[in-house]
């Protein structure tokens, strides 16, 4: 731990085209190998393939989609007593935009398509629609959240 008071987080810089630190965000996780200008083509051509797809603003189904795989609770281990309990909690607000790239990421690599935009692309259109890899995942993970909401006073 620091020895000068907490450390204070910084702020992601805005994306050029949207200004938007979500996009920001994504387009860092979505970076490989450091290669930023590469994730950041293959972000806006996703882009250009959701205003073909459904001729509408590609931003605001980027921000639909973004709210609707974002979980409200989680399971985390805790220990007690020498048994493992699968304890809900529930999600900060930085965690779920978090989980919901990485989600959303790791259901457009497992797709099967042409390019990584195309698959970027249609994931996030599915996610508008609480379809695809990344809905199931959230359900998944709000479902074993309900399955353990016995050990929910384990909570710390």
């Amino acid at each position: 731990m620091a020895r000068k008071g907490p450390v204070k987080k910084s702020k992601p810089i805005p994306d050029i085209r949207y200004k938007s630190t979500i996009i920001s965000k994504f387009i860092n996780s979505l970076m490989y190998d450091g290669k930023k200008s590469l994730a950041e083509s293959l972000f806006y051509e996703s882009f250009k393939i959701i205003e073909e797809k459904t001729k509408n603003d590609p931003l605001e189904i980027f921000e639909e989609a973004f709210k609707n795989i974002q979980p409200s609770v989680e399971v985390r281990s805790k220990r007690v007593g020498g048994a493992t309990y699968q304890v809900p909690i529930e999600v900060r607000s930085m965690r779920k935009h978090t989980l919901a790239i990485r989600w959303i990421i790791n259901a457009a690599k497992k797709r099967e398509g042409k390019s990584m935009a195309f698959k970027l692309a249609f994931e996030i259109i599915d996610a508008k629609s609480n379809k695809g890899g990344a809905a199931k995942k959230k359900e998944d993970t709000i479902r074993m959240a309900e399955s353990n909401r016995a050990f929910a006073h384990y909570r710390w």
